[in-house]
Formats: C-alpha cells, sequence, structure tokens
C-alpha cells in the first residue's frame, strides 16, 4: 500500500475535489525517500508550554496554551556541529488539525492518538482543570509523544503537511485546506456514522474491531482501578503524616523517649513526603495507558473504513447483477421476476421495438460502466486491506511491546515503594527498640541506686 501512496493519494468516499485539490494532495502525499522515516533525519521535540492570551474567532479573550517545537537536522549534527534548532509554536487545535488531516488522507493507517483535551480518569485528589500546569505539562509530554510516533512511522513521516507542521509556522494551515482535506473530512464523517450492513464481512477486521473494543474496555477499567488505588495510597501516605506529627508532638513531652520518638517521626514524615513523586509518576504510567484507550478508536475507524469500502464493493456487484438480468430479460422478452415494468407492459402493451433497442443500448452502456466500477471497487478494497491489515499487525507488535513495558515497569514501581514502606517501618522499629532498650537501662539503674 506504500508503494500506491506514492501514485495517488488515499481518498475517502467520493471525489468532489477541484484538479488543483488534487494535484496538491498528490504533492503533499508523495514520498521522498523510500525506506526513510522523518525522525531518522530529524531530532524533533515539544520543549515547553506557555500559556497566552488572546481574542478568538468570535472576538473574546480567551487564554489558551501554546507549545514549543524543535526541531534540528541530524545530519548537522552527526557532522561535530550543534546548531540552534529551529522553533516554532503551535497551538492544541493545530495538533488536532493535523491528525484530522492524516486520519482523512491515510484511511488505512492507525494513526496515533492525541494525549487528552481534558482529564480523564483521574483520582479526587488530582485536578481536572485542563490549565493547570501539571496536567499540561503531562499533554506537552503527550503531544511530543505523538509527533515522534507519526514522525517514525514509514508512511505518514513522508507527508510534506507533516514536515510543514514541523518547520513553517506561517501558512502551514493554508497548504492543509489547499488539499481538499475538509470536503474528505465532512464525507468520511457522514460515511462512516452512516448504517449499513455488509453480506460477506472480512472475519480479520470483525476480529480487529472485536478486539479494538476489548482494548478500549480492559484498558478503561485498568484506569478506574488505578484511580482507586492512586486515592487508598494518598491515603495511606497521609496516614504517615499522621504519625510523623504524633510522635514530633509526643518527642517534646517526653524527655527520656524524645529522641526516638523524632527519629521515628522523622522517617514517617519523609515517606509521607515523598506521595507526590510517587503518584506523578503513576500518572505517567495512566497516561500511556490513556494512549491505547485512545488508539482503540482509531483501530476501530480503521476497520469501520473498510466495512464501507466492502459495503460499497457489494452494492456495485449487486447492481451490475440486476442489469444484466434485466438485459437478458429484455432480449429474450422471459421475466423471471416481478417488476413494474413488466406489469406496465401487460396493462398497455409491449415496448415498440425502437424503444426495446434504446433500452438495451442504455443498458449495455450501464453494465459497461458498471463492470469498471466493480474493477474499481475490488482493486480499492484489496489495496486497502493489504495496507490497512499491515500496519494493524504493527500497531499489536507496538502495543504488546509499549504496554509490556509500562506494566512491568509499574509493577517494579510499586515493589520499590513497598520496600521503602518496610524500610521505613524497620527504621521506626530500630527507633522503638532504642526507646525501650534506653527505659530499661534507666529503670535498672533507679533499681541500683
Amino acid at each position: 500500500m506504500a508503494e500506491a501512496v506514492n501514485e495517488e493519494p488515499a481518498r475517502i468516499g467520493g471525489g468532489g475535489l477541484t484538479d488543483t485539490e488534487v494535484e496538491n494532495n498528490k504533492k503533499n502525499t508523495m514520498v521522498e525517500q523510500q525506506g526513510s522515516t522523518l525522525l531518522r533525519r530529524l531530532e524533533i521535540s515539544v520543549a515547553e508550554a506557555e500559556k497566552r492570551t488572546g481574542k478568538n474567532t468570535v472576538n473574546m479573550q480567551e487564554t489558551f496554551t501554546m507549545y514549543l517545537i524543535e526541531t534540528r537536522l541530524i545530519d548537522v549534527m552527526t557532522e561535530g556541529h550543534n546548531p540552534a534548532p529551529e522553533t516554532l509554536w503551535r497551538r492544541y487545535s493545530e495538533f488536532e488539525l493535523l491528525r484530522n488531516y492524516l486520519l482523512v488522507t491515510y484511511p488505512f493507517i492507525v494513526v496515533p492518538p492525541l494525549p487528552e483535551k481534558r482529564a480523564e480518569f483521574v483520582w479526587h485528589k488530582l485536578s481536572a482543570d485542563n490549565m493547570d500546569p501539571d496536567f499540561v505539562e503531562r499533554r506537552r509530554v503527550g503531544l511530543e509523544n505523538f509527533l515522534l510516533r507519526v514522525a517514525s512511522h514509514s508512511v505518514l513521516s513522508n507527508d510534506k503537511i507533516l514536515y510543514g507542521f514541523l518547520t513553517e509556522e506561517h501558512g502551514w494551515k493554508q497548504l492543509v485546506y489547499d488539499t481538499g482535506f475538509q470536503a474528505k473530512a465532512d464525507s468520511r464523517i457522514k460515511a462512516l456514522s452512516a448504517t449499513f450492513r455488509v453480506k460477506n464481512p472480512d472475519r480479520r477486521f470483525t476480529d480487529m474491531r472485536h478486539y479494538s473494543d476489548e482494548l478500549q474496555s480492559i484498558t478503561s477499567q485498568l484506569l478506574r482501578v488505578r484511580a482507586r488505588v492512586a486515592d487508598r495510597l494518598y491515603g495511606v501516605y497521609k496516614v504517615h503524616g499522621n504519625y510523623g506529627r504524633v510522635f514530633s508532638e509526643w518527642s517534646a513531652i517526653e524527655k527520656d523517649m524524645g529522641d526516638g520518638l523524632q527519629s521515628a517521626g522523622h522517617h514517617m514524615d519523609a515517606y509521607a513526603a515523598s506521595v507526590d513523586d510517587i503518584l506523578e509518576e503513576e500518572e505517567h504510567y495512566a497516561d500511556q495507558l490513556k494512549e491505547y484507550l485512545f488508539y482503540a478508536e482509531a483501530l476501530r475507524a480503521v476497520c469501520r473504513k473498510h466495512e464501507l469500502i466492502q459495503y460499497e464493493l457489494e452494492t456495485a456487484s449487486a447492481d451490475l447483477i440486476s442489469k444484466k438480468q434485466q438485459r437478458e430479460e429484455l432480449a429474450t422478452g422471459i421475466v423471471r421476476t416481478f417488476s413494474f415494468k413488466g406489469m406496465t407492459n401487460k396493462l398497455f402493451g409491449q415496448e415498440t421495438p425502437e424503444q426495446r433497442e434504446a433500452r438495451l443500448s442504455l443498458l449495455e452502456e450501464q453494465i459497461v460502466q458498471g463492470e469498471v466500477t466493480v474493477k474499481e471497487k475490488t482493486s480499492e478494497c484489496r489495496e486497502y486491506v493489504n495496507g490497512a491489515w499491515v500496519d494493524m499487525q504493527r500497531f499489536k507488535e507496538q502495543k504488546d511491546r509499549d504496554l509490556r513495558e509500562a506494566l512491568v515497569s509499574y509493577a517494579v514501581m510499586q515493589i520499590s515503594m513497598c520496600k521503602k514502606g518496610i524500610q521505613v517501618w524497620t527504621n521506626a522499629k530500630e527507633c522503638f527498640q532504642k526507646i525501650l532498650s534506653s527505659v530499661l537501662m534507666n529503670t535498672d539503674q533507679i533499681f541500683v541506686g
């Protein structure tokens, strides 16, 4: 399918584009270097986020976040030079525009998702405000991850619109709209939201759609459970904070046990204070799960598009069969199925030879056109299946690798956290034993005296 992209951009549904838009789309989707991805040629990062205020399209004041994208040519860096990176600012809405363009232009690709626009699956102490600094920082990381995934994809990375997004601060949006992307996007939304049933669905895509549903369901459950665990974990750490306060206050009124109680209180306070760093790390793992929660929708869109192509092929085939049957009935005069036209002929008489010949000629033209349509739809369906199946297998391998790594790291973090808790209580136990030894020593001295 990648070879097909070089020749002609992928299309969704019907045409409706001008010749200029089609030509622009061809230019933008032309692969420049076979077998090479953009990430091999360009270093990409989203370096920082900045809150700004300005007027929106309806001339009202609003607050929004801008993200600084930095890029550097790797070839220049490997030659011993370290030039300053090229920089430009983008809003989240511009990232959305880029992804929508990629979805429409490459419907057979499981396009990487963007990070959430507003926080979901948050535990109760975490802010759900989309302007919260911690949330903005996590979204910055997510946007960088999105760009790195797209720039490392063998097909998406060679799109010129993507390159313009990274390197051209002004005029980039116009380049997108010149492709006719918006008309195709509207067609895509209508087509994918339509209700239709495929007679002979491809079992592989049906199974993949079920797979995407299960992926979404399981990751949702994992995220809900993690949020509940985070709530309980926060409570456990705050209990340790209470222990620390009690031991510190107790140490002030106990002469003999004061040092031991104060040491135990310090251990508890340090453990309680570490909860923020631990929960921040937990949010990082949660964001990795959320990425695949959103990936499930992208996978489902690929399957849905295949159903649409298959449905169009079946409709064209059924129409061709119907036209051929009409031609046979008209040529032989034998009507095999009930039709309004046949009933009209019986009531008002047969057609004249001229009328019959005209109908036959029209049917012949429609059959020829129908055969061309079926051939085109068959080729389109075959190409889509080949390209989509390769990319879905790539996605599954990526998903298995990423989630395995994330879950193992999460388990290691939990084990480390538990070991730290054990160490805190071991240290506290030593403090209490020293207190006990001190008390017993003082008691012995009293009795000896």
